[in-house]
């Protein structure tokens, strides 16, 4: 049979342990989290664009292109044929949500000789 040093030390190890497994799965959930917003953002802004060329408004085409919590997340700014899509990830922690905003720009260019009026 274990002394019961032994058995105290095994459970102190056991509780250590979850809390690294807890705090590995919340900076995984992170950076998933965050690289999705990339590519969302990414589909807004190039979404954006499109319907600045077809004359049509940025920001609702921006939302039209994601689906789920990153439309109630999407800051869109348009400057003339330019338009850049703010996105905030989601996170279990309030104040990296902010820190952790990402950004995708999107130009739309007419050609000289197809300038609309």
């Amino acid at each position: 049979m274990a002394p019961e040093s032994s058995r105290g030390q095994a459970s102190v190890e056991l509780v250590g342990l979850a809390g690294a497994l807890l705090l590995a799965s919340l900076i995984a959930f992170q950076l998933l989290a965050a690289g999705y917003a990339v590519v969302m953002a990414d589909h807004a802004a190039e979404a954006a664009a499109l319907a600045l060329a077809n004359r049509r408004p940025a920001a609702p085409a921006a939302a039209d292109a994601v689906p789920g919590w990153p439309r109630r997340a999407l800051r869109v700014r348009r400057d003339r044929g330019a338009v850049a899509v703010t996105l905030l990830p989601p996170s279990p922690l309030r104040i990296l949500r902010g820190r952790l905003a990402v950004t995708a720009e999107a130009a739309v260019s007419v050609p000289v000789g197809e300038e609309r009026p």
